[in-house]
């Protein structure tokens, strides 16, 4: 077997507007979460006829599923290096500020779902249990969304994100004394709940609890928090092996015969086995291996290295920089894409100006959001280069003050009457 690897980073710094990125730097992570955020907006809109293209049709696993472990990943890299370099108080202070603001986008979403719905069946009648059935109840059961104890469909996402960052720093603690041990926890919890599904947090919404299960779906942000590990210690890469590289290529190709909606494309069924789709909610085997084929083939390949570093590559790579803000702006797209399509129709000019203008529009809120952090580094360079220009200036300032002071008392001395001084 063979092993490749690339130098790169695993950080995700901010590349300016139209510049090329920085040589050297690892841009996959970002391009495939930006990959995984344009098919949620597209998934998103049942109507929406491209969703028969993306991920959940042609295999087992969706984009929820890269999602959260490129988001144990990203973890890994920002707060295990806060962890290990700043001390613990420093670290749990960023990572809660983190979870306050996925909290903040929550909440906003949630009041802007709820207005819009409201306002919009004041002027035109819409079923509001096709669009939002758990907004039907309105602002009266507004408190239990807050509290997370109400997780609505399509804004269930996040409460889990803020869930398992909250658990990141346990992982981190036990990962650094063996990784083995991480795994056989997480792993066991996992196991446990696709063996009783009933394990699980409520949800006032649902009986059965919250959509994406915590106690599964912590075992994939766990195996996205060790990949991180093993390529900051290999540069940015997996370790890439011949027969896993096939395996994974085959077990893809597998999920795609199996899951595609042969149905819907009025074709013969080429599906070789007659078996139920596999279960979100628990993140079944079948999933979870099919997510991690896709992981492992994108960060174990140098070519999708230089194609995410590419033009059309940081296309995508530019979406997934700015994951939360390009989620919640989707979220909030999706939601007036329903309403739309429930009120006019799913006819072709309509879905045609959805897509375009709703995933232009996420573009570009990305490339501002991208614009805007450039800027701010060139600012504070410029600032931290003043402040360093004024300081070495009043430095000089004062090694010259000294050395007239001393040439003063020099040539004070030297002035000096000889029987006097005698």
């Amino acid at each position: 077997m063979t092993q490749s690897s690339a130098p790169a980073s695993g950080g995700a710094p901010a590349v300016a507007p139209g510049a090329a990125p920085r040589p050297g730097r690892d841009h996959r992570v970002d391009a495939l979460r930006g990959v995984a955020l344009a098919m949620m907006f597209v998934d998103h809109i049942p109507d929406n006829v491209l969703n028969r293209i993306t991920l959940r049709n042609l295999g087992f696993c969706d984009a929820a599923e890269i999602f959260v472990l490129l988001a144990g990943f990203a973890s890994m890299l920002a707060y295990g290096r806060a962890f290990a370099r700043e001390s613990v108080r420093s670290a749990m202070s960023r990572l809660l500020r983190r979870c306050g603001k996925l909290y903040l986008y929550q909440v906003g979403m949630l009041l802007v779902s709820i207005g819009v719905i409201t306002q919009w069946r004041l002027i035109h009648w819409v079923p509001v249990d096709f669009l939002e059935p758990e907004l039907a109840h309105g602002w009266t059961s507004l408190w239990r969304a807050m509290t997370l104890m109400a997780l609505p469909g399509n804004l269930n996402i996040l409460p889990l994100y803020i869930l398992l960052l909250l658990l990141f720093p346990v992982i981190y603690w036990v990962s650094r004394r063996s990784g083995w041990l991480t795994l056989a926890l997480s792993g066991g919890a996992w196991l446990m709940v696709n063996l009783d599904p009933a394990l699980n947090l409520p949800n006032w919404l649902d009986p059965d609890g919250w959509y994406f299960n915590p106690f599964a779906w912590q075992f994939l942000f766990t195996l996205g928090a060790l990949a991180a590990s093993v390529t900051q210690a290999r540069g940015g890469d997996l370790p890439r092996y011949r027969l896993l590289v096939a395996f994974c290529w085959g077990y893809l190709g597998f999920s795609a015969v199996q899951a595609f909606p042969w149905a819907q494309w009025h074709l013969p069924n080429l599906a070789p086995f007659d078996i139920d789709p596999p279960l979100k909610t628990p993140l079944s085997p079948l999933r979870l291996i099919d997510v991690l084929s896709i992981f492992y083939l994108v960060q174990s390949s140098p070519l999708m290295q230089r194609f995410a570093s590419g033009r059309a590559g940081q296309v995508l790579a530019v979406l997934g920089r700015h994951s939360l803000e390009v989620f919640s702006a989707g979220t909030l797209l999706d939601l007036l894409a329903k309403l739309l399509f429930a009120t006019f129709g799913s006819h072709w000019a309509l879905q045609i100006g959805i897509n375009v203008v709703g995933l232009g529009t996420l573009y570009l809120l990305a490339r501002a959001l991208d614009r805007r952090k450039a800027l701010r580094k060139q600012a504070q360079k410029r600032t931290t280069g003043r402040t360093t220009g004024r300081t070495t200036g009043r430095t000089t300032e004062r090694k010259a003050e000294q050395r007239q002071q001393a040439d003063a008392s020099a040539r004070g001395a030297s002035h000096q009457d000889p029987v006097a001084a005698s």
